[in-house]
């Protein structure tokens, strides 16, 4: 029997070269960028990005703990990431093409899959517009950090629960 699955897709104009908005896209670094974005690296040579690297993150609004691995790293073009818990899993591909006319276009791409009765719940209870509107502010944010070298705080709820990978 298969479980449920949805798959979801964004593309965002940025700002920066590939090279410049690469390095961004790594679990400590996003901490930079990202005002709700805290991490715990459970396994990295280099103390960032790279793959077979592994952290952890744990987002109330997501579900349990979630332990993460970088499954592909392929500079400054290509990151994709397992993300899963108990109840379900995703696999993120986040890739970045030179832009015509400057910048980055970063095509956002995420599997979810549920894993149990619980998962397929979560998977089927996500709403339409949630995933557009993270994904609006994620690149916002982005851009006003390749901007300025500074974070962009939103506050209040209007950035509450944005990851990176936009998952709900």
């Amino acid at each position: 029997m298969n479980h449920r699955r949805t798959i979801r897709q964004s593309t965002m104009r940025l700002g920066g070269s590939p090279a410049s908005v690469f390095p961004l896209l790594c679990p400590v670094r996003e901490s930079e960028w990202i005002e709700t974005w805290r991490c715990r690296m459970v396994y990295s040579d280099s103390g960032h990005a790279e793959r077979d690297c592994i952290f952890q993150t744990e987002f109330p609004q997501d579900g349990p703990l979630d332990t993460w691995v970088v499954s592909r790293y392929e500079p400054p073009s290509l990151i994709e990431f397992v993300r899963v818990n108990a109840h379900r899993a995703i696999r993120y591909a986040i890739t970045l093409r030179a832009a015509a006319g400057g910048g980055t276009e970063a095509e956002w791409r995420q599997v979810l899959t549920g894993l149990d009765a619980e998962g397929d719940a979560f998977v089927e209870g996500l709403a339409e517009g949630e995933f557009p509107r993270r994904m609006a502010a994620l690149e916002r944010m982005l851009n006003h950090f390749l901007a300025t070298g500074r974070m962009l705080h939103v506050g209040g709820s209007s950035g509450e629960g944005v990851t990176p990978e936009g998952s709900r």
